[in-house]
């Protein structure tokens, strides 16, 4: 899994294979969970994801300077579909990516989230 962060607009990219997103849809679900990375140390990348529960409503996704790491947490309703669409990703046949922004009234992130970038296994854009 490769993780990096922009600089600029703190937007964590995540590339990684079907197996690592499917494995990291399954530790949101959990709530528990440490994912490495496999990025080159290097300013913008993140050393991995780690998963946990928290009280709600509502799943926060941050990041952790000290450690470089992206945190996500949250109660288990939310923490499902945010599982879910990550699941999604790992399995869809086409490319593609899924950004994951807070915004008013969004039905699972909380104000304050880092936005995410996932990108498709397959790369690119969808082709249908």
């Amino acid at each position: 899994m490769r993780l990096v962060a922009d600089p600029v607009s703190g937007e964590v990219d995540i590339t990684a294979s079907a197996k690592e997103l499917s494995g990291l849809a399954a530790a949101v679900a959990e709530g528990t969970g440490s994912i490495g990375s496999t990025s080159p140390p290097d300013s913008d990348a993140l050393a991995g994801i780690d998963v946990r529960r928290a009280a709600g409503p509502g799943v926060r996704i941050e990041l952790d300077t000290s450690r470089q790491v992206l945190v996500i947490s949250g109660d288990p309703g939310a923490r499902a579909i945010l599982a879910a669409n990550l699941q999604d990703m790992a399995t869809a046949e086409e490319g593609g990516h899924l950004h994951i922004d807070y915004f008013p009234e969004h039905p699972y992130l909380v104000e304050g989230s880092v936005p995410i970038v996932v990108n498709s296994p397959h790369g690119g854009m969808p082709t249908r």
